[in-house]
């Protein structure tokens, strides 16, 4: 599927002196201090090109801190530009456009006296209405949640808020994020800046469509079937889906604490439109937090793999339908990894069937048992159907059955990272065919079948295992973006995102092109 690249002999010297090289490139934002940068006055500091909307988060932060722009002007650059674009997206649902600028004049103020800034120091984001901000109602997408008001910030909320960035709006999300697609009751639908004809993703669809357009730098989301990576898909930007326990979650206006297995398969993560950008952040977010007791100290850069890195491209299942779109933007991407050093092969991962129906069956009869009931008193005719479809595809488990599962998981886990000791990096498809409509998993229980198990089992599959998977735009098809996605050992998001950062390098911002027709 790739072409095979010739090596050449080098000698020792000069190879230690590339390899140092290609390590410090390699870590980026990650090799700094967490948290921590200092306030630098540079005699003619100079502004990135372009609106100050259209920065990357690396020289937002750069920026700010330099002083070539203030936090008020970046700010407002972006209220302006989410001004402009959301009332067509739908994207943001809660503006706090008057908070940002109260924050923005206090983040200048902060740099004025010197001294240490965070690393996103003046930095607008947005954040998913489904994790806790303080004094607002964790709605979910329900309205019945109007009375789950926040008492504290969630930890990555919090984490964001510290390290210095500005939180201009909070986007949309399904009823309960339970939904690959984004549209409630409570906001309505979101529509992706692409086209208004295919969906936005979700259930992390108004963060992936907001930042996309330009509404923030980087857009908080969280996934437990895909919701990071389905969305970074559709709407052409760049993720990370880290590894259970690496960013810390809790919410404190819930009213019972998360079952074992959905806490173990959720991950918190950020979509941005470049890779630098979700590396920063996700050092960002994985700041520790008492709260969650599965958040893990893990370092963020891991030992070097043999070189060169051994990518193992999936062979994909033969009850899968491969769209040629598809499988041209997985040939592209391998190719571009084969010309940056890798070594890409095509080959059978560890069960993605069973690894799938694990998860499957895992998380839809612990929803039975803890939430189902109360779930679907509150929610939409939309939701009983799209809900009906997943729940039809999983197995009915007793006791004993739930325990075999779980036990399962262990077992799937240990064969992929066996597969990883000779592929450090898994190349797969996001989906394999074109970006359904906005409302598709509404069709029928059948329709939402075909989505999960036909169109996305390399996404949902992968989080069962707890293991991170990073996604990055590679083509336009017809106008609309093609994702794929790449997956590593556990806390090894490092690995993961050094191969997408590989493919951007030769794709570039895909974004770029959406904002020539985005008015």
């Amino acid at each position: 599927m790739a072409k095979k690249t010739a090596t050449k002999k080098k000698s020792v010297k000069k190879t230690e002196k590339t390899s140092k090289k290609a390590s410090s490139a390699r870590k980026g934002p990650m090799a700094k201090p967490a948290g921590k940068a200092v306030a630098g006055k540079s005699a003619a500091p100079r502004r990135p090109k372009g609106a100050p909307w259209q920065w990357s988060a690396v020289e937002t932060a750069a920026a700010i801190r330099s002083g070539a722009i203030s936090a008020v002007e970046t700010v407002e650059a972006h209220l302006e530009r989410m001004r402009t674009v959301n009332p067509k997206l739908n994207a943001v649902v809660v503006d706090l456009s008057e908070e940002a600028l109260k924050a923005a004049h206090a983040a200048d103020k902060q740099r004025a006296k010197g001294g240490e800034l965070g690393l996103l120091h003046g930095v607008p984001i947005t954040i998913k209405e489904n994790v806790d901000y303080e004094g607002r109602p964790n709605f979910n997408g329900v309205p019945a949640n109007k009375d789950l008001i926040a008492p504290s910030d969630s930890p990555v909320v919090r984490n964001l808020k510290k390290s210095g960035a500005i939180v201009i709006g909070l986007t949309n999300t399904p009823e309960f994020s339970f939904r690959g697609f984004t549209d409630n009751p409570l906001h309505g639908l979101t529509l992706n800046p692409w086209d208004p004809d295919i969906t936005c993703g979700g259930s992390s669809g108004g963060a992936g469509s907001a930042v996309a357009a330009g509404i923030g730098t980087i857009a908080h989301g969280n996934d437990i079937g895909g919701s990071l990576r389905w969305p970074a898909h559709c709407n052409g930007v760049a993720t990370i889906k880290p590894t259970q326990g690496r960013i810390p979650a809790f919410n404190g206006s819930a009213t019972s604490e998360r079952p074992m297995l959905a806490h173990l398969m959720s991950a918190q993560g950020p979509l941005a439109r470049h890779v630098a950008d979700v590396r920063l952040a996700l050092e960002v977010m994985s700041q520790r937090d008492p709260r969650d007791p599965w958040w893990v100290p893990a370092p963020l850069i891991g030992e070097r793999p043999k070189r060169p890195i051994k990518v193992a491209l999936a062979k994909i299942p033969e009850d899968m339908d491969v769209d040629p779109s598809v499988a041209a933007a997985l040939r592209q991407a391998a190719d571009h990894l084969e010309r940056s050093g890798y070594r890409v092969s095509e080959v059978e991962v560890p069960d993605i069937n069973g690894v799938w129906q694990t998860w499957c069956d895992i998380i839809t009869n612990e929803t039975v048992m803890m939430q189902e009931a109360a779930m679907l008193k509150v929610t939409s005719e939309d939701f009983h159907k799209s809900w009906g479809g997943m729940k039809a595809k999983a197995n009915v488990l007793d006791l004993k059955g739930w325990m075999q599962a779980t036990a399962a998981r262990n077992g799937h886990i240990r064969a992929w990272q066996l597969f990883f000791e000779e592929y450090p990096v898994v190349l797969a498809p996001t989906t394999v065919k074109p970006t359904p409509g906005p409302r598709e998993d509404t069709i029928s229980s059948e329709r939402v079948r075909e989505i999960f198990w036909g169109e996305i089992r390399f996404i949902s599959a992968i989080n069962v295992l707890g293991l991170p998977g990073a996604v990055v735009p590679v083509a336009l098809h017809e106008g609309k973006p093609i994702g794929v996605q790449l997956i590593a050992g556990r806390y090894r998001e490092d690995l993961a995102l050094d191969a997408a950062a590989a493919i951007e390098r030769r794709v570039g911002v895909l974004t770029h092109r959406l904002w020539q027709t985005l008015t």
